[in-house]
């Protein structure tokens, strides 16, 4: 109770701090592309109930003819969308799903009803236990995914495969022990990476590895994992045990 009542507190103060800003950024969105300002996409979120994501838009608006998945330069994404992304402000409007109960700020990414298909019953029932967050582990981890799935031989293939369990792993991590002191220290390093971003720091060029294209490829080891995180000058504690 507590833990709803702070997340639905400070997305309230988000939002009217934020106010002014956002309303510069719906503007510029619909000035520079034809369609919505925002962006809705139905998630699975805890227990499995459904419910609209919300983005600024950063596409064009037949964008969701295409792929669920953006990969690297996608012709689809608008010369400010291209911004919006790499600053990750087309996520702010997800403050309202927080506000609304749907999100905290802090848990697993919602993931599309296809993909939470794909989910093991074990994971379905721990991942799906609590509520998805603006922000995560594997966010800061993977938040350049886009590049990432680029660079693979069969994007979807490895997003499947390869990076869904990544992805689980971290989720599985911050379910077993989700408590405010976590949330605020995954705050931090979210914070921290998209300020070395911003200012710079470029990520370190990531290449899939073509072995765990293969069929039936493991998750990532326990091992694998710390040494991505430390190469990307993340904290040892948030490695999952």
């Amino acid at each position: 109770m507590l833990r709803r009542f702070l997340n639905a507190s400070i997305a309230a103060v988000a939002l009217l701090v934020l106010a002014a800003p956002l309303m510069f950024v719906a503007l510029v969105v619909k000035l520079t592309s034809p369609g919505p300002v925002l962006f809705r996409q139905r998630r699975v979120g805890k227990h499995g109930r459904e419910f609209n994501i919300l983005k600024f838009r950063t596409m064009s608006a037949d964008a969701s003819q295409g792929s669920p998945i953006t990969i690297g330069r996608d012709r689809r994404i608008t010369p400010f969308g291209a911004f919006l992304r790499k600053s990750k402000v087309d996520e702010l409007p997800q403050l309202i799903n927080v506000l609304k109960g749907d999100m905290d700020l802090v848990g697993p990414r919602p993931e599309l009803p296809e993909y939470v298909q794909k989910y093991s019953a074990a994971d379905r029932a721990l991942v799906l236990s609590v509520r998805p967050g603006l922000t995560d582990f594997a966010s800061a981890r993977y938040r350049n995914e886009s590049e990432l799935l680029a660079a693979a031989e069969n994007p979807f293939d490895y997003y499947e495969r390869v990076q869904l369990p990544r992805k689980l792993r971290y989720a599985r991590f911050y379910a077993r022990r989700a408590d405010l002191r976590l949330d605020f220290y995954i705050i931090g390093l979210t914070i921290r990476a998209l300020l070395a971003d911003a200012f710079g720091r470029a990520p370190r060029r990531q290449t899939p590895a073509k072995r765990n294209l293969a069929k039936d490829a493991p998750a990532p080891s326990l091992h694998a994992l710390a040494s991505q995180s430390r190469r990307a000058g993340l904290n040892r504690a948030m490695i999952p045990r």
